[in-house]
C-alpha cells in the first residue's frame, strides 16, 4: 500500500516548493491562527514542514473524526485546502475503512467529501478561500460505476484507484458549480500530479474555480500549465447523483453546509 499525505509525496513537495517561492516564509495559504501566526506550513532552516493539528485523529479514516480534527486547526479562517490525502492498493483483498467503506474510496473521496462540511466556515469567513482537489492520471480513463461505487461486486485494485480519484475531480467540479451559486467566494482547481500544479492552483490569482492544472509533459512532469478538463469529469447529471450518493453513504448534509 501506498499512501500519499502532507508530510510525504507531491503533499510534502507541494509545501517545500510553496516555501520555497515565498523565499522561505511560512506559506500555502493555509490559514492563520487566533494567535496571528501562519498555521499549516512552517520553515524550519528552509525547510517546509507540514504540521496539520488533529491529522493523528483524520489518518483513522474515521469520518465522525473529521469534525474533531477541524475544530482542532484552532482559526478564525482558512484561505486555502489542498484535498491531497491518498490511498492506492496494488492487490487484493479488498479492504475497508473503519467505517466499512472500500479503503480507496473511502479515503480519496468521501474523506474528502465529509471534511468540506466542517471547513465551509473557516473558508467562507476568508476573502477568498481556495479548495484545490488533486486528481490523478488514472482518472482519465475511467467511468464511475455509481451501481457500485464501493466495488463490491467487482473489485479490481487500480481500477478502484482511478475511480475513486475520478470521483474526487467529478466532486471538486460539481462542488465549483454549486458554489458559482452562493455568496461565497471559494474556489475549486483540480490538479493531475506533481507540486507545483498544486501550488499554483492555491497561490495564483490568475487560476480560477473549475479549471484543470497539470505538469506540461504528459500530464507527468514538467511545469504546470492549464488543461481541458475531459467531459466525463464534468458530466452534471454523473456529478449530480455522485453528490447523493456520497452524502448518503458519509452521513453529510445534503449541501455540506454551503448554504
Amino acid at each position: 500500500m501506498a499512501s500519499a499525505h502532507a508530510s510525504k509525496g507531491s503533499g510534502w513537495s507541494c509545501a517545500r516548493v510553496a516555501d520555497v517561492d515565498h523565499a522561505g516564509r511560512s506559506s500555502a495559504a493555509n490559514g492563520r491562527s487566533r494567535s496571528g501566526r501562519a498555521a499549516g506550513i512552517q520553515a524550519p532552516t528552509g525547510c517546509a514542514r507540514a504540521q496539520f493539528r488533529g491529522v493523528s485523529e483524520a489518518r483513522r479514516r474515521d469520518l465522525s473524526s473529521l469534525k474533531t480534527a477541524a475544530d482542532r486547526l484552532d482559526l478564525d479562517r482558512l484561505d486555502a485546502v489542498v484535498y491531497n490525502v491518498g490511498v492506492a492498493l496494488d492487490d487484493p483483498p479488498r479492504r475497508e475503512t473503519v467505517d466499512g467503506h472500500e479503503l480507496m474510496f473511502g479515503t480519496n473521496h468521501l474523506g474528502h467529501f465529509a471534511l468540506t462540511q466542517w471547513l465551509a466556515p473557516l473558508l467562507s469567513a476568508a476573502s477568498a478561500g481556495r479548495i484545490v482537489t488533486v486528481g490523478s492520471f488514472a482518472a482519465r480513463s475511467e467511468r464511475l460505476a455509481l451501481d457500485d461505487p464501493q466495488s463490491t461486486q467487482d473489485y479490481r485494485p487500480k481500477r478502484t484507484y482511478g475511480r475513486s480519484k475520478l470521483a474526487q475531480m467529478c466532486f471538486g467540479s460539481e462542488l465549483d458549480r454549486r458554489l458559482r451559486a452562493l455568496p461565497a467566494g471559494l474556489l475549486v482547481q483540480g490538479k493531475d500530479a506533481g507540486a507545483w500544479p498544486i501550488v499554483r492552483a492555491v497561490l495564483d490569482p490568475v487560476v480560477r474555480g473549475g479549471q484543470l492544472w497539470g505538469p506540461r509533459v504528459f500530464g507527468l512532469r514538467g511545469t504546470p500549465r492549464r488543461e481541458p478538463v475531459p467531459s466525463h469529469m464534468t458530466d452534471r447529471a454523473v456529478a449530480a447523483r455522485l453528490w447523493a450518493v456520497s452524502s448518503e453513504l458519509a452521513g453529510t448534509d445534503p449541501h455540506l453546509g454551503l448554504r
